[in-house]
């Protein structure tokens, strides 16, 4: 599933999230689907619209990525959260002219990556909501990208008694 700025994430009604469970096959006709969530913003979004489009859209699809996920809501939760401060903290030091994102579930963790960034990763003393990624987190880290910056990633683990975001 994707999204761009070409089509509304308050509307898509033209979209359907596909997720397959793990050890499932994709209905007859389709190719295998990855259980994956992928979004991209354009760059006349502002930092603060960019969190709300992000969050917005992946709250409408993550249900479906996460069903039959141990703790569904809290890991949902904590996926939200986690996004929000990531794009957040891209968007304002991005260093792409899109901003782009993707949340994959393995059936162990959530993994969200959001880039780029023109610089690495902030300390949590910069950027507080990074304290709010580290408490929700069991990895965060960064890469370099296709365009010269920076890739911020974080693992949300799908655990029995998964940490609440609040």
């Amino acid at each position: 599933m994707t999204i761009s700025d070409a089509i509304s994430p308050l509307s898509t009604s033209g979209l359907q999230a596909i997720s397959t469970r793990q050890g499932t096959a994709a209905p007859h006709g389709l190719p295998d689907v990855e259980n994956s969530i992928e979004f991209r913003l354009g760059p006349e979004r502002t930092p603060v619209q960019s969190m709300h489009r992000a969050h917005g859209f992946v709250a409408k699809v993550l249900p479906a990525l996460l069903a039959g996920a141990p703790n569904a809501n809290v890991v949902e939760d904590a996926t939200l959260a986690v996004l929000t401060e990531l794009v957040d903290v891209t968007a304002r030091h991005r260093a792409s002219i899109d901003l782009s994102g993707r949340i994959s579930y393995d059936g162990d963790h959530v993994l969200i990556t959001v880039g780029e960034m023109d610089q690495p990763l902030p300390e949590a003393e910069e950027e507080p909501g990074l304290f709010l990624v580290r408490r929700l987190t069991d990895e965060i880290g960064q890469y370099r990208g296709d365009e010269a910056g920076h890739v911020i990633w974080a693992s949300v683990p799908v655990r029995s008694k998964a940490q609440s975001p609040k």
